[in-house]
């Protein structure tokens, strides 16, 4: 069995916010999270920009990014050529 529950610690033991169907006297193993709240000063995009990550590339990245992944000549130089 695994259910989320959010709790509140009190100091001294970690209070549920529902009514949990355990068996008194069992022992469970438990993970703990913190909830991170976002502040004032953090925008939206912050956040996401976080959980997605981002790549730093140069201005050419989406034309040739073949040429970045896979080490293909570059498009443009076949641009040139026409």
């Amino acid at each position: 069995m695994s259910e989320v529950v959010r709790v509140l610690f009190d100091g001294k033991v970690l209070l549920p916010e529902k009514p949990l169907k355990l068996i008194p006297h069992q022992t469970y193993t438990i993970t703990i999270e913190s909830d991170k709240t976002i502040s004032d000063d953090e925008q939206g995009w912050d956040c996401i920009e976080k959980l997605i990550g981002t790549v730093e590339a140069p201005q050419d990245w989406a034309l040739e990014h073949d040429h970045y992944l896979y080490g293909l000549p570059k498009r443009s130089n076949d641009n040139n050529d026409k």
